[in-house]
């Protein structure tokens, strides 16, 4: 199909999203009826049957409901199961999650399914014809660097492949994408992450003019890179110039890979990224060491807000892009106008895609009051309010929590636009992401203008060994001095006094729970201090 083909279909799915949406759900129901998971629930009901019959019948479900399922699937496989456990297609791989809302990370079979591949396939035509819409195809600059880490040689004790979602589609080495990419798959499925962002860099470098866009998944990946740039280009340039990478790149296969791609030493070019680098002015880096750049593209929504000013002064007046709404479990939606700044990024959601329900949330979480669950789809949904995403699958997941909150901010034809707010939080006592952020702000104004130190990256987690609870928070700070002798006590005073600037910004529901002894005082700091690596 042409782009243009492709963004009609588009708007006839979008128009008639609610026809759309049963009809995905009778796909899916008459694909899978007879899975195990869904027997108790279709007793005395004979499939298919209409979606407020099966919201009746089939209750809401979370990653714990399928957990044995999937450990079972994970060491066993599928063969010789009848009725089949969640999906009758063949089991293939595992796609690894990062579980960011339970801290604990998940697998999420992938079955080779064809109605799954053609739901995806649509949705990356869309968003593959938006953008070339914006960025017309350069046959003379056409590589990216795209920061992507596959995950090497992990399988379950079952034998089935694990991978990351966003590489899945490089397993297949007659995958045409690949042609494209400045990094060759040995580097994508290298075996050090360090080792393997160092090649990325390198490669990128060396093909600086022929590079169009730079894109990761997450901004946290582009944030790390730019880093390791920064602290790492003498060497980068060294290599540049004797045409192969560092001895410390102790991966064979991915040293051989990025040494064919160079060609050789580049002793012009290496000059001319060192004559750029010297001058240690990172503002704008991107379009210096890669003239032809149009675009930075990633994720900067929920958690990765943090990290879009740094994105931003890196890539200077070239285009920073918000990514696509995928997950390991399915397509949740597409970038739908990518000139608008990424971090209030609209997602188009594909009535194809999955069948997707919407949980109402309630965003003053100072009653404790439960709400009933009951959901609505794309003909309930209400613009400006929150909702955690629902979705029934193709691939084996029914009313499946996303554990995303979601706000919808308007329509494009029948289909919501909606934008990504946060991670729903498990705990009673966990803060969100937006208290978190929001907290994290006022702490950094404190330790700037009394300490003068930068956050650099920040997590928190519940410590539940303790009595009462705890939150904790690490940080990663830079620009830190340590104090002189007998100065030690002044820090640590105005520690104290940001670290109750940071307890202030948690959110009322936090501060319920402190009143009430629920959860212990926040007390604890663990700061990791970023310090340059020097190379000679």
């Amino acid at each position: 199909m042409t782009d243009e083909e492709v963004l009609q279909s588009l708007e006839e799915y979008t128009k008639n999203a609610i026809d759309h949406q049963h009809r995905t759900l009778r796909s899916i129901l008459a694909h899978q009826a007879y899975v195990s998971y869904l027997r108790p629930y279709f007793s005395g009901h004979l499939p298919p049957i209409d979606a407020a019959t099966f919201r009746r019948l089939v209750p809401l479900s979370s990653y714990d409901d399928y957990a044995d399922h999937i450990n079972n699937l994970a060491n066993h496989g599928s063969v010789d199961q009848y009725p089949p456990v969640l999906s009758v297609d063949p089991l293939h791989c595992f796609h690894h999650s990062s579980g960011n809302s339970t801290m604990k990370p998940k697998l999420i079979p992938y079955f080779d399914s064809a109605p799954a591949t053609a739901a995806m396939d649509i949705a990356v035509q869309a968003f593959t014809a938006l953008h070339r819409k914006l960025f017309p195809p350069r046959p003379e600059v056409n590589k990216f660097l795209y920061l992507l880490y596959g995950i090497h040689n992990m399988s379950t004790p079952g034998g089935f492949k694990i991978t990351a979602a966003s590489t899945h589609s490089l397993l297949n080495k007659e995958n045409l994408f690949q042609r494209h990419l400045a990094s060759p798959r040995e580097v994508i499925f290298g075996q050090d992450y360090e080792h393997q962002m160092y090649c990325h860099l390198l490669r990128a470098l060396g093909d600086s003019d022929l590079i169009d866009g730079i894109q990761a998944p997450y901004a946290i990946g582009l944030v790390r890179a730019f880093a390791m740039l920064e602290s790492r280009w003498e060497q980068l340039c060294d290599d540049l110039e004797n045409g192969f990478p560092s001895l410390e790149i102790s991966d064979a296969a991915m040293r051989e890979s990025v040494v064919k791609l160079l060609g050789g030493p580049r002793v012009d070019l290496s000059r001319r990224i060192q004559m750029i680098c010297e001058k240690k002015n990172w503002g704008g880096i991107v379009s210096k060491l890669w003239p032809n750049l149009r675009y930075v593209k990633c994720v900067t929504t929920g958690s990765m807000k943090q990290y879009y000013s740094k994105i931003k002064y890196y890539a200077g007046d070239v285009m920073v892009l918000g990514g696509e709404y995928f997950s390991s479990e399915c397509v949740g939606g597409i970038n739908w106008d990518i000139t608008q700044p990424p971090e209030t990024t609209r997602f188009l959601m594909l009535p194809t895609a999955a069948c997707f329900e919407f949980l109402p949330f309630e965003s003053d979480r100072s009653s404790t009051t439960a709400t009933v669950e009951e959901t609505v789809d794309f003909s309930g949904v209400e613009e400006g309010k929150l909702y955690e995403l629902v979705v029934t699958t193709y691939k084996g997941l029914y009313r499946y929590r996303l554990g995303d909150i979601v706000r919808v901010v308007g329509f494009h034809n029948s289909s919501p636009l909606i934008e990504f707010v946060m991670r729903a939080t498990k705990d009673a006592y966990e803060v969100t992401e937006r208290d978190l952020m929001s907290a994290i702000e006022s702490f950094q104004l404190e330790i700037g203008n009394h300490m003068g130190m930068e956050i650099v990256e920040y997590s928190s987690f519940l410590e539940a060994d303790t009595s009462p609870n705890q939150l904790k928070f690490f940080i990663e700070i830079e620009k830190f001095k340590f104090p002189q002798a007998g100065k030690l006590q002044e820090l640590i005073e105005a520690l104290k006094r940001c670290c109750s600037s940071l307890e202030n910004g948690l959110g009322v529901y936090y501060k319920l729970q402190r009143h009430s002894c629920e959860i212990a005082p926040l007390f604890f700091f663990l700061f990791t201090i970023r310090i340059p690596v020097l190379t000679t």
